[in-house]
This record gives C-alpha cells, structure tokens and sequence, in this order.
C-alpha cells in the first residue's frame, strides 16, 4: 500500500457486540485494503478498549494518523447507532495531515487551544482546516476554541465536535495515535490540521426559531447564567414556559424538557444554540455546556421534527455548495446529541434519510457530540443543537 493513491473517503459501521470485532469489522469497510493518511474513530463507551483501537491500527499504512473520540452516537453512510464503532477514512493524493494533542486542557484552555493548532502552520496545500475533538465535559470548550482562533486567524476554518459518553456526563474519551499504537486520553484536546490541494467546505444549520421576547443576559459566567433582562434566569424561564416550581423535584425531567427549548443567542448569521441543563434552585440560576456572553441578545427557541430534518438538510446543502461545483468526495458530521433527543428514534430516521438524499452517494460519517465546533467569521465557534457538516472535494 501506498500514500500516494487515487483520492477516496470512505466509512465503516458496526454493532457487534464485541469491540475487538466491531472495530475490525468498521475498518474493514472503510479502510478494504487501502492506505490511509486518517482515520477517524467514533465510538460508544463500553466500545473504547484497547482492543477495538487495536484492531483499527492493525488495518492501516505506516504514516496513517488515528484520531477519534466516544459520542452519543455515531453515523456512517444512512446508519446510526447508540452502541457500535464508526469508522471514517480518507487518502489518496493531494491530502495532508498533521495533528497536535494538548493533555489536561481543564487547567489552561486557551493555552491548549493554541498548542493544538499549531500543525497548521506546517501544511503547504491551498486548502486547509483545522478539525479539533475535544474532552466534552470541560465546560470551557469556548476557551479552547478562542486559544486555536488565536493561532489560525481567518487563515482557516475550525470544524469539530466535543466528546460525548450518551449524556450521562461522568467522564469522555479522545483518540490520538498511529499504526504502532493509540492512546486512550480525557482531558484533552486533539487539532487536526487538514490539507488538501482540492476546496473544503464547511456547513452550519440547526431548524430552531426564535419563540418570545428577546431577553438580555445581564449575568452570566463559567457557563452559568445568573440573570436575563435584571431577573434571576430560572425565574424567567419557568414563567416563560408556564411552569412552578415543582417542575424542578425531577431534575432529569426538568433538563429534559429543556431540550426542546435551547437558547439562541444572536448573531449576525442566525443563532448560535446553547443547552440549558438544569436550574440551581439556591441561587437560580441556569447550568450551560457552554459560555453565554453576558450583554448577549437571547431568545428561548423551539422547533419540531420537521425543521429539525430540514436543518440538517441545509447543513450538508450548505457545505457541499462550498465546494464551488466540485464534486463532493465525502463529508464528516458532527451533530448534537440534545438533537438526537428532541428528534427521538423515528426523527433520527427523517434526519439521515435527508442527509442520504442531499448526498446522493457521496459517503459520511461522524458522531453525535457534546457540542460543535464550527468558527468561519464572527461567531464564537461553540454550538449545541446544530448539525456542522465539513465536505472534502
């Protein structure tokens, strides 16, 4: 096998219950014998062992970099899975990969943000991008995302997604290594720097709408929101969507059904999305995954299943557009696992059936995160709720 190959991307699936076999089985579908310059691994926890990486760097060239991370979910080519390994590989001529990992980026994002996009400096094709997975539990992906537009400018696009463990929030991993062996890392943040001597593309939608007033963050800070509009934020939501107090005895309830109503901030391209996940009832305030500005113009959003379906649509529409009349030779995913919720099983379906036509047979892959990752101009980079969608021409 050689590096320098006919171009192609291409992915594997599997939900065999052994991880070993699984992650032989996805990589052979997506690797069949060819050389790869990257290969991505997306998998459930309980699938991330030693094992089933193993059996992944066994099936790839010399000079192929692995790179990957747990999820709520993956996909792969019209399959979804809550439990199974996905595989995206990609190589040929014209691409370039280098890629920098920062180790417990909790204490020092902006630092490890910085660190991870360094590789990009070291890419000569026209077209380049910085794809970042992240630890999806630090609560402070913002910073990183910061920390790596610091380095890379308007110079490239960041695109990625942060780590999920199916929303139980106790602890994600990320994949970082090579046919002589992976590590297995929390904590961390992964940059790979992509190049190609063909257009890259990125795309961003999510089908949520405004519903209400817009309200001011007037207080906020490490992913809390303390007041809207001069009022403690908890307050301002229950009334706004008619419920007590008692709402908040079942706190798995409670975050579920904010679910259906994320915070939009504005922005001058639309909405950037934040997951509201529980009140604090002490000093009522609102928990985030992610930062909200305090000064920003905010809105409660809703949507159903239908514009949710057509939001992914447009997403992949939008990145495959980018391309500039080249023909698509594969697109990575990165959606949101709160989507994957207030979609349910059937809604899933609609999503990737939608995908799958937009595409045609262009292939696709990725995984359902603990929020995206996507920074072209102005807005911060970090989502929740969207759909960001990179196609390599």
């Amino acid at each position: 096998m050689t590096l320098a190959e006919e171009r192609w991307f291409a992915t594997g699936h599997s939900t065999l219950p052994d991880p070993a076999a699984a992650g032989a089985a996805a990589a052979d579908a997506a690797i069949a014998g060819r050389a790869p310059v990257v290969v991505f691994v997306f998998c459930s926890v309980g699938y991330h062992v030693p094992e089933m990486l193993d059996a992944v760097r066994a099936r790839v060239a010399d000079g192929t970099v692995i790179v990957g991370a747990t999820t709520s979910g993956q996909m792969a080519t019209g399959e979804v899975s809550g439990d199974g390994v996905a595989v995206v590989a990609l190589g040929g001529s014209g691409f370039q990969v280098r890629t920098r990992v920062a180790r417990d980026v909790t204490g020092h994002p902006r630092a490890g943000g910085a660190a991870i996009a360094a590789g990009l400096d070291e890419l000569d094709r026209p077209h380049r991008a910085l794809l970042m997975i992240c630890d999806g539990l630090t609560g402070n992906q913002h910073e990183i995302i910061r920390g790596a537009f610091s380095v890379v400018g308007a110079a490239a696009p960041l695109v990625g997604g942060c780590a999920g463990d199916h929303l139980t929030y106790v602890r994600t991993y990320q994949f970082h290594g090579g046919r002589d062996g992976v590590e297995i890392l929390t904590d961390a943040a992964i940059g790979v720097a992509l190049g190609s001597d063909r257009p890259l593309s990125v795309g961003i939608a999510h089908g949520w709408h405004t519903t209400g007033d817009a309200m001011v963050v007037t207080s906020s800070r490490d992913g809390r929101v303390f007041e809207l509009d001069g009022e403690p934020a908890l307050d301002v939501v229950l009334r706004r969507l008619g419920l007590d107090e008692s709402v908040l005895d079942d706190e798995q309830a409670f975050r579920e059904l904010l679910v259906q109503h994320p915070l939009g901030l504005s922005r001058r391209s639309g909405h950037d999305m934040r997951l509201l996940d529980g009140g604090d009832r002490t000093d009522r305030s609102l928990k985030c995954l992610a930062d909200v500005p305090q000064g920003a113009l905010a809105w409660l959003m809703e949507s159903d299943h239908g514009a949710l379906v057509d939001g992914a649509r447009e997403s992949a529409v939008q990145a495959v557009d980018g391309l500039g009349g080249a023909r698509p030779l594969g697109v990575l995913a990165f959606d949101c696992a709160a989507r994957r919720v207030a979609l349910g099983d059937h809604g899933v379906e609609q999503e990737v059936a939608g995908i799958s036509k937009e595409l045609g047979d262009v292939p696709y892959g990725g995984f359902y995160t603990n929020g995206e990752i996507a920074r072209l101009r102005g807005a911060l980079g970090m989502h929740h709720f969207t759909l960001v969608t990179l196609a390599l021409a």
